[in-house]
């Protein structure tokens, strides 16, 4: 698959992972220049016409949800009998993949992720689209923090024919009572799902767990989860209500809609009181005193109904509307009676636990209350309701408490104290903000310091090749300045030093094209004058330094330049020089390059003294060969034979016959004169 091309644009470089009915890739688009995740259907899924067509309306749906917390589709197709999506590549890690790593997560961040899950969850249910398969393998928190919910691979219409399906589709875990029962689903399923999804966030364990899916998925209908206060107990009761309200058996009792859990998240995040009817139980149950029945619920129409919290009680209780299950109020006559005794003699357990809690129990006096969670207005009329006084009302920063709730008390609650005495409480004022520190070029101990003189988590994230110096922070992520609550998590990288690359061979190259060959590949080029040759022309490379192998990026490679052919092995054209005065014949010849040039006299009738009468070579020589030029020295005098200018003439006449020698200018010519 890797290198294919997918409608002559997509080409798939890499797999990124495999789904129950396709693999997804990463791949580049190469009419947009951009990387993409591409989706495609397997095999042996293709030519299933029902699996297709949930591919084909799975792009269907997804490309109509615009959402800046959802993957983006942006293209889908067939090529050569293989379907596949094209889908927004995100960076980052999904949020299951997180919580193994970590645990238990923030629960302020916990309330964020919860938020931008009902927002893009709000934008399918307005298009009857319900997703069916939220879960933490399904939302990819971003490196800004920022999360988008992915894969509505097995999304419905409301309004298909398809909507109502006997299969039990998505993950065990996380699924609704009513889709593990195959009943008709709408967006409260979702909900349910989400509120599973914050619950394993938050602390870090599965609300439901099993050997297998089936126990699971029973678990789902049957068992109420434990609340998270018993897994965490320093989680928010505001969180831990949202949680439990989202994930109530019973559809109609969860929140309307997800904006409205959108708002209960966003209320807890601001430091708003959320107020969730009913929902509060979960957190202030006495489960000590009433063993395993949780307080009378009046959510379900105005109806209280006894709601099991666990064990077999929990087995034989099904709060859904239209469920399959006995519905306590069609109960036989016989069973009427004792059904009737459960509730009145759990109704007595709860009036006694009261009058115990009151009377101090056994060991009697007076208990402070627990005010840890609530606004400064609740806490003070509890502490006074009680019978004490408020002392001092402090402020400090809290990282698990949100900002204006009660976050620390002394006495503790419980605590023996006599009537009229003072409780101290410290008041919230949120997570405190820190700014990231530059880490660059800092060694990991160095770097490690920085972050925790910060207030901020320090995460080696390995080593890689970089242009910092080696053994110093190469990069981090969040980057430095940015504000953060204190406690994130910083991730920084060392550098192994610069990368070695190999040394391209720019050997034969122009001289502009080897300096940007070496220059894309990183190094700095230095240029040298090189010598003659008969091999590399004139401005082309002759040799470079060093010549392949492995060299440092940035490191610098020298190039030596030709000057081409020496131009004395090379034939060149001689000028034609007869006719021309003695000087200007010279320069004709110096400037084409011939220099070793010759010139002897004689007298001529025919030329005027001082120019060329005749020259040695003619047409193409080599510009080191000796070229002789004749020069007049004007008409003979008397007599006949050759004369000798010197600086000037001879003059006069001799009588016999002799031999006389002028020189003239370096250049000597015999002659005979009478």
């Amino acid at each position: 698959m890797i290198g294919r091309v997918f409608n002559g644009r997509y080409r798939i470089t890499e797999r990124i992972g495999i789904g129950g009915m396709a693999e997804v890739y990463k791949a580049q688009d190469q009419t947009l220049g951009r990387m993409v995740a591409v989706k495609v259907m397997l095999p042996q899924y293709a030519a299933d016409p029902e699996f297709a067509a949930r591919f084909k309306q799975e792009a269907a749906s997804a490309a109509n949800l615009q959402s800046p917390f959802i993957v983006n589709v942006y293209d889908w197709g067939q090529d050569d009998g293989t379907y596949f999506i094209v889908m927004e590549y995100v960076r980052g890690t999904d949020l299951k993949s997180a919580i193994l790593q970590r645990g238990a997560i923030n629960q302020r961040k916990v309330a964020e992720i919860g938020s931008q899950v009902c927002q893009a969850l709000s934008v399918a249910h307005n298009q009857d689209i319900i997703h069916r398969d939220v879960k933490p393998q399904n939302i990819m928190v971003q490196p800004d923090g920022n999360v988008k919910v992915m894969d509505f691979g097995i999304a419905r219409a409301k309004n298909s024919t398809k909507s109502q399906t006997s299969s039990v589709l998505g993950t065990a875990h996380y699924i609704s009572p009513e889709q593990a029962q195959g009943k008709e689903l709408t967006g409260a399923s979702d909900m349910y799902s989400l509120g599973c999804v914050l619950y394993e966030a938050a602390t870090g364990q599965l609300p439901f767990d099993g050997p297998d899916a089936v126990s699971v998925a029973m678990k789902q209908v049957q068992e109420q989860p434990l609340p998270p206060s018993q897994v965490k107990p320093d989680i928010s009761p505001d969180l831990e209500a949202i949680i439990m309200k989202a994930m109530d058996k019973n559809p109609y009792n969860r929140f309307q809609t997800v904006r409205d859990m959108k708002q209960a998240l966003d209320d807890f995040l601001m430091g708003r009181p959320v107020n969730i009817a009913g929902a509060n139980s979960f957190a202030s149950a006495p489960t000590s005193v009433m063993g395993n029945v949780a307080p009378m619920s009046s959510e379900a129409g105005g109806t209280a109904v006894m709601q099991p919290v666990g064990g077999e009680a929990a087995k034989k209780t099904n709060s859904y509307r239209g469920g399959n299950d006995i519905d306590m109020g069609k109960a036989s006559k016989s069973k009427r009676g004792p059904i009737i005794a459960v509730a009145v003699i759990a109704a007595l357990v709860v009036i006694a636990g009261i009058a115990f809690a009151v009377t101090g129990g056994f060991g009697g006096g007076n208990k402070v209350p627990n005010v840890i969670g609530q606004t400064q207005e609740a806490a003070i009329q509890s502490i006074e309701k009680a019978g004490y006084t408020v002392g001092d009302i402090t402020e400090d920063y809290d990282s698990e408490t949100v900002a204006g709730r009660v976050c620390k008390q002394d006495p503790e609650a419980d605590s023996q104290l006599d009537k009229g005495g003072k409780v101290n409480i410290v008041i919230s004022k949120g997570v405190k903000k820190g700014t990231i520190p530059d880490l660059s070029g800092k060694t990991a101990e160095q770097a490690e310091k920085a972050l925790k003189d910060a207030g901020l988590k320090a995460q080696y994230a390995g080593n890689e090749a970089s242009d910092a110096d080696k053994d110093t922070v190469s990069r981090q992520d969040p980057v430095a300045g940015k504000e953060v609550d204190e406690g994130t998590t910083v991730k920084y990288w060392i550098s192994t030093g610069p990368e070695d690359v190999t040394v391209p061979n720019v050997v034969g190259s122009d001289q502009a094209s080897a300096k940007t060959q070496l220059e894309n590949a990183g190094f700095k080029v230095q240029v040298e004058q090189g010598d003659y040759s008969d091999k590399y022309g004139e401005g082309q490379v002759m040799s470079q330094s060093p010549n392949g192998g492995k060299l440092e990026k940035g490191g610098t490679v020298t190039i030596t330049v030709s000057k081409g052919k020496d131009p004395s092995t090379v034939p060149t054209s001689v000028p034609g020089v007869v006719g021309k005065s003695e000087s200007s014949a010279i320069s004709a010849l110096n400037g084409a390059g011939f220099y070793n040039v010759t010139v002897n006299y004689q007298t001529s009738s025919t030329v005027e003294e001082g120019y060329v009468i005749s020259q040695s070579t003619s047409g193409s020589a080599l510009t080191s060969q000796q070229i002789v030029l004749t020069v007049s020295t004007g008409s003979p005098s008397g007599g006949s034979g050759n004369s000798t200018n010197g600086s000037g003439s001879n003059s006069g006449t001799n009588s016999g016959s002799g031999t006389g020698t002028t020189a003239d200018s370096g250049n000597t010519t015999n002659g005979t004169t009478n």
